[in-house]
């Protein structure tokens, strides 16, 4: 049973380096200080956005890739990671204000947008906030079935399981989140990564995410939507691209959810591939 719900939850999180030497904070709009770390130079600027209980230390494999050509800014969400945990409501909206405190405070005018699992809601609310600035969505395993959604029955019975054992529950999810023949190591480093999240941002999160609707956010947006997912769970092409014409999605198969740290290299090649046909577009 308590494998079901994990399951549910990550169906949940997914619809919807980092040791750098220049690690630095801007102000989101609540006062909430917000820890980023920008290597590199050069447009379009590459905004990583980490998923659920987790932080910028997830997206180690693509700085040194594409920091020789962009800007590559990688964030800590508020209560994530060194970010400060001083927020009452940590949701959607409030955590796409982290990232554009950051973009702003970086003084940055041209930049593409990646998140992963729970980071792609979080740039869909960003993007709605600095639509001048933005070139394009990246989800990383994420935006499976933008119409997918859970009963409050389903969100309530999710949080409470977490609220009775949130250590317990936590492993369970995160290891469900990769197939049998993952690699241990990076299952482990995963599980305590997401295990050290603040008990109370990570639930409050959870139910702004079950709130959350990015149907609106993406009809009435212009940018071009991208997604590369694993094979592990499915995407909905056709459901997505009735309200997002531009919506593609590239595939990473044997794969699980966290596809830039399992496969770094077949990511690496799709977002460069990305960036490059955004490039020729404009």
């Amino acid at each position: 049973m308590k494998k079901i719900y994990a399951l549910l939850l990550l169906s949940l999180l997914i619809i919807s380096g980092c040791s750098s030497k220049d690690i630095q904070q801007a102000v989101s709009s609540d006062g909430v200080k917000i820890h980023y770390s920008a290597q590199g130079r050069g447009e379009p600027a590459l905004v990583f956005v980490h998923g659920w209980s987790c932080d910028g230390e997830v997206w180690k494999n693509q700085i040194p890739y594409f920091s020789k050509n962009h800007t590559v800014v990688t964030i800590d969400l508020g209560g994530h990671g060194q970010s400060d945990p001083g927020r009452d409501n940590w949701t959607m909206e409030m955590y796409g204000q982290d990232v554009k405190a950051v973009v702003d405070k970086l003084g940055l005018n041209k930049v593409i947008l990646i998140g992963h699992s729970m980071g792609g809601p979080v740039i869909v609310a960003a993007e709605r906030l600095m639509p001048e600035k933005v070139v394009a969505l990246v989800g990383a395993d994420t935006f499976h079935n933008i119409e997918k959604g859970y009963t409050g029955e389903q969100m309530a019975q999710i949080i409470a399981n977490f609220e009775r054992d949130f250590q317990n529950e936590m492993d369970i999810f995160v290891r469900n989140m990769f197939p049998a023949n993952a690699d241990d190591n990076l299952v482990d480093w995963v599980v305590a990564k997401m295990s050290a999240a603040h008990p109370d941002v990570a639930i409050s999160s959870l139910r702004s995410l079950g709130r959350y609707s990015m149907i609106g956010p993406l009809q009435d947006s212009n940018v071009p939507v991208y997604s590369i997912s694993a094979d592990f769970w499915p995407t909905d092409f056709v459901v997505n691209k009735k309200y997002v014409k531009s919506f593609e999605v590239k595939m990473i198969n044997g794969v699980g959810h966290f596809v830039m740290l399992e496969d770094p290299d077949k990511f690496n090649k799709y977002l460069d591939e990305i960036v490059k046909e955004l490039g020729r577009q404009n």
